[in-house]
């Protein structure tokens, strides 16, 4: 079968390479599946640079979710088992692990169901407790897991303001549905959050960016406010100042979404059945800018690791539904 590797730590563009090798083989508890759409996550690009929690021995083959078909036909959402990652035209996964793939997405829309909008669920509603009627604040907007919380904020009945860099994300990010967008790169995010909550700032922040976005977030973070650390895209891990957030009385809230995985699996399992219903209602569904052929994952990795890209960008091995 084909599947990329890499043999060495680097840039994903530079280490990734396109290789026949053989189809993997399924241990206890374990299925092979064929991959029908693989979507790409940051935490690919770590991967490939050595710099993820989780790190393979060499060679791997990156891509951490997947659509994949079992032998007995059944389309279903999966998170390969490392070494061998998504980017391949079969997979291995742990069979108690499998959900259902929602009959209202194709192929490439229900892979990008799977990692970055549990994660968004858990963020927003078992981590902050978002209410109607509040304002989320939601960083890299336009971005893979950025859209999925805007999407999720709005059907949880927030108001939702994006931040993006550039015109062309903050129009995705107003068809995405944000009540406000913000420009970072024209704009004063503090002051623009205060004006439009009338200085009360941003009852709950989802910041996967890290960096500059933490320190603007607490800078205008309500009164018993939640900030959600999903992430560092930006490369920067921030350092709390926690007398700050004493004095303003926010809360800093951590989530690592796989630990639910193995601490709670029940909770996983629920959050996809509501996944799956808000997809089946059209109050949700993935934003997919690219679907690209197997030959240009490692080019669509680079992309999404320098931060270009929009949305999800899907990788469609041969043979597979465009």
């Amino acid at each position: 079968m084909q599947a990329w590797r890499v043999h060495r730590n680097g840039e994903p563009s530079e280490v990734m390479r396109l290789e026949e090798t053989d189809r993997p083989t399924p241990g206890n508890g374990q299925v092979l599946l064929k991959v029908l759409a693989a979507n790409i996550n940051f935490p690919d690009a770590l991967l490939c640079r050595g710099q993820y929690q989780v790190r393979p021995p060499l060679p791997f083959t990156p891509g951490v979710e997947i659509c994949g078909e079992t032998q007995d036909g059944r389309r279903v959402l999966a998170t390969p088992a490392l070494p061998n990652g998504g980017f391949a035209e079969y997979v291995v996964a742990d069979e108690a692990a499998l959900l259902p793939a929602p009959d209202t997405l194709d192929d490439a829309e229900a892979a990008a169901l799977h990692i970055g909008y549990q994660t968004g669920w858990f963020g927003l509603h078992r981590r902050a407790r978002l209410q109607a009627g509040e304002t989320l604040l939601v960083h890299a907007a336009a971005g893979g897991v950025g859209s999925a919380a805007v999407q999720l904020g709005k059907a949880a009945g927030a108001k939702v303001i994006g931040v993006v860099g550039g015109p062309e994300k903050a129009k995705i990010a107003h068809d995405l549905g944000c009540d406000l967008v913000i420009d970072r790169r024209t704009e004063d995010i503090v002051a623009a959050v205060k004006e439009a909550t009338g200085g009360r700032g941003a009852d709950v922040v989802y910041d996967p960016v890290g960096g500059d976005a933490y320190a603007k977030s607490v800078k205008c973070i309500a009164f018993e406010g939640r900030v959600i650390v999903v992430g560092f895209a930006s490369g920067v891990i921030p350092t709390p100042a926690l007398n700050h957030a004493l004095v303003k009385n926010y809360s800093i809230v951590g989530l690592h979404w796989g630990l639910y995985n193995t601490k709670d699996p029940a909770a996983v399992r629920a959050c996809h059945q509501e996944l799956t219903a808000l997809a089946a209602r059209g109050v949700i569904k993935p934003l997919i800018s690219e679907r690209v052929a197997m030959d240009g994952a490692a080019d669509a990795v680079q992309r999404v690791a320098e931060g270009t890209s929009t949305g999800r960008i899907v990788v469609l091995p041969a043979g597979a539904a465009r």
